[in-house]
């Protein structure tokens, strides 16, 4: 190996190992990664940053807005109001749910697509009085199948289409990846709706008749005792009956700061006493109510006695770009700066160690929001969080709907038939957005994934120099001697599983700007069609179905759904066989060798 070669394979070495470790963030990785290549040489200082203006980046940013324009219009939503009924089967409502769900993915965004359905999904779930936890792995999971259908439904897609037009001459069609994607969604949400729902842990028997909430509405949460309180002067223990009686869970108290938790049922409580509690909301409030407790401090209780003006009890998921993320809600000022409080946090499996206020936020964290009505919208979009439930925030009946599916529409039929680039027909989408103020102007920038942004501009051209100095044709070429005296098939079985396992613990993003240019080389070497093996890498880049980590569907769902970090491979890895065993005979027949 050439010097070069070395200090990227390092690079890409330390990037992967570092993504793995999860203590950074995967932009800031891929950032300090591309800036280390340019100190060091290996990529010239003039195509540092040339990522950042590649058509596949661009690409990205704008499906993400157009995704929102047709989030806010109400164009989406009111499709899946319209055919989601909550006294469907399981089996019948999976089927719908993840048919839709494919079917969005396919057309915009797939982790917006989901972002959409999960609160529809949850809310059906509580009418239904099932368990979250038995539909929403399903829907993830359908989202990222029917993102292979076309090219803007998944990032790896538009990188792989802008690698074949770099290095082939020619991008892929919008509906190029339609018949291979196609097919492999259709068996792969045959397996989920009918099989697949059934491996999830604690959901495979009985999912009727419990509390449909289940763990996604259970918080940690707490309540102050006032001055003159008739509590005061009693015995922690002495709460336990009216705790019981309305479903609250006492664990512990506060004092001066101090946390105590199995010892505090015997102290006596005094005026300004923290009680530590774990319960579902309703419960919560009418056990606060019937103690004459207060809210934790001075602002809640303000916002209390405002309740004749409107306020609302919000439940939210936290994704991890979400603006409270790694931050406390008090460091983020949203009591001053939205007349907002942090009621409750419900984190599965991991106790609540700080004051609610000062305490850390995780993404999948799932948090019990007081909030004024009339603001609660602007509350969601300000912290870049998912509602858990229909709270008036969607809008079905708009005016804006026909125009906002109208220029989509126009700008996919147009880019389809070669009549305009992709990239431009998705800016003109965005800019009418903007003009009929589907997307308000202010907002424009806010539903564009930086990080993800960062992350293309900064591998993109990591991969590149990859390939120049050879390193993807060493990789290939060690894939080549695998596979050697095999038929070409089998390198791009290899290929494929490769790729899916990698995909499984990394970026899958990232994973298709490393894969793709082994997978032409890998062609090139065998010299057969390349083709095939890009379509190969396209597939295995999207199914990550083993972890939360390696989609952000599935980490998206890891709070609401109840779920485990090992919960996913049971459903998840007889999915990707069959996805591997669907899709190269697929890839075979439509792409031949």
């Amino acid at each position: 190996m050439t010097t070069d070669q070395i200090i990227l394979f390092s690079l890409f070495g330390g990037v992967f190992v570092m993504l793995l470790w999860g203590r950074f963030r995967y932009d800031i990785v891929a950032f300090s990664a591309l800036l280390l290549g340019v100190i060091l040489g290996v990529i010239p200082k003039e195509d540092a940053f040339s990522g950042f203006g590649h058509p596949a980046t661009l690409v990205v940013a704008l499906v993400l807005v157009v995704s929102a324009g047709l989030v806010r219009s109400g164009a989406v939503l009111l499709i899946t109001r319209t055919l989601v009924d909550s006294s469907r089967a399981l089996f019948g409502h999976i089927a719908i749910m993840g048919g839709i769900g494919a079917i969005l993915s396919a057309f915009m965004n797939n982790v917006a697509a989901l972002a959409l359905l999960m609160p529809v999904d949850i809310a059906t779930a509580r009418k239904a009085g099932r368990l979250p936890g038995a539909t929403l792995m399903p829907l993830s999971f359908a989202t990222i199948l029917g993102g292979m259908i076309t090219l803007i439904g998944t990032p790896p897609n538009i990188i792989i289409a802008g690698i074949r037009r770099d290095q082939l001459g020619e991008s892929f069609s919008m509906f190029d990846f339609a018949p291979v994607g196609l097919v492999v969604a259709l068996v792969g949400l045959l397996f989920v709706a009918v099989v697949g729902w059934r491996l999830i842990p604690g959901v495979g028997g009985d999912t009727q008749g419990g509390s449909p909430e289940g763990e996604v509405t259970y918080y940690v949460a707490e309540l102050t005792v006032p001055e003159g309180n008739k509590r005061i002067g009693t015995k922690v223990n002495a709460l336990y009956d009216s705790a019981d009686e309305t479903g609250v869970n006492v664990i512990g108290l506060i004092r001066d700061g101090r946390r105590m938790f199995g010892s505090a049922r015997h102290i006596d409580l005094e005026a300004g006493d923290t009680i530590l509690l774990e319960a579902e909301p309703d419960a919560l409030d009418e056990f606060r109510a019937s103690e004459a407790f207060e809210f934790s401090d001075n602002r809640r209780m303000t916002l209390l006695e405002a309740a004749e003006q409107g306020l609302s009890l919000v439940e939210v998921v936290v994704p991890e770009n979400s603006r409270i993320t790694g931050r406390t809600s008090q460091s983020i000022g949203m009591a001053w700066r939205m007349r907002t409080v942090l009621m409750g946090i419900s984190r599965k499996g991991t106790r609540i160690t700080n004051r609610l206020r000062r305490e850390t936020v995780k993404t999948g964290d799932i948090l019990l929001l007081l909030a004024p009505t009339e603001t609660v919208e602007d509350l969601v979009s300000w912290l870049g969080v998912l509602p858990l439930a229909d709270r008036g925030l969607a809008v079905t009946e708009n005016k804006k709907i026909l125009p906002a599916a109208g220029l989509f529409a126009g700008a996919v039929i147009l880019a389809s038939l070669g009549l305009i680039d992709l990239t431009v027909a998705l800016g003109v989408v965005v800019v009418g957005y903007v003009l009929t103020k589907i997307v308000p102007l202010q907002e424009l920038y806010t539903h564009i994934e930086w990080p993800v942004v960062v992350l293309l501009g900064s591998m993109i051209p990591l991969g590149a120099a990859l390939e120049t100095s050879g390193g993807t044709q060493l990789i290939a070429g060690a894939l080549t001697d695998l596979t050697a005296g095999q038929p070409a098939w089998v390198a791009l079985l290899v290929l494929m599983v490769v790729t899916m396992t990698l995909s499984d613990v990394l970026n899958n993003t990232a994973t298709a700007i490393v894969a793709a240019p082994v997978g032409i080389q890998m062609a090139l070497t065998l010299n057969v069609n390349p083709d095939p093996f890009l379509m190969a890498v396209a597939v295995a880049a999207s199914c990550a179905f083993l972890t939360p980590i390696g989609h952000k569907n599935n980490t998206l769902i890891l709070g609401p759904g109840g779920y485990k970090f090992g919960d996913y491979w049971r459903m998840g890895l007889p999915l990707e066989i069959i996805v591997i065993a669907t899709g190269v005979p697929a890839i075979l027949f439509f792409w031949p060798l």
